[in-house]
């Protein structure tokens, strides 16, 4: 399941500085939730076209590995983790918020987005969140894949014991 982050991860906001870009709030349930994912068994991703520094800080506490960062051509990167990975896209999942997003969005086969993403893109995703980018969006669509997946107990249990 691969992940935008800007407008996703994020509510989108770009903080800059004359140096450049000096902050990103993340949600901490959204990272928790692909935390969740991953210790099921589904390899969690990013993948963005703009290249941060803070995104870099935040896959590496989430454990994320796979990070596509300054993907002019997100089409083509995602072709690429495909070849990589030896999958179809099909198999794969993305969460974007832009029209940047739409050549993945339109070929993976799991595509979900935010509420304040623009039409062209709502109405072309198969799963459209209730909670907005950056204040749960990411957290509510892992656990909609685990409950899709029948796994959202057996994620739950190291939680009630």
């Amino acid at each position: 399941m691969l992940f935008d982050v800007d407008g996703v991860l994020t509510d989108g906001t770009l903080y800059l500085g004359e140096d450049g870009e000096i902050m990103k709030a993340f949600n901490a349930q959204d990272g928790h939730g692909m935390k969740m994912l991953a210790a099921s068994g589904i390899e969690v991703g990013l993948l963005s076209s703009r290249q941060s520094r803070i995104v870099a800080m935040r896959a590496a506490e989430l454990g994320i590995t796979l990070v596509r960062q300054g993907a002019a051509d997100k089409a083509a990167e995602f072709s690429a983790i495909l070849a990589e990975r030896k999958i179809d896209a099909a198999q794969v999942g993305f969460m974007g918020d832009d029209v940047l997003d739409l050549p993945v969005l339109t070929r993976c086969g799991f595509a979900a987005s935010v509420p304040q993403a623009p039409e062209a893109v709502r109405s072309r995703v198969h799963y459209l969140a209730e909670l907005p980018g950056g204040g749960g969006a990411a957290r509510e669509v892992c656990e909609f894949i685990l409950r899709a997946q029948n796994n959202f107990d057996a994620a739950m249990k190291r939680y009630l014991r």
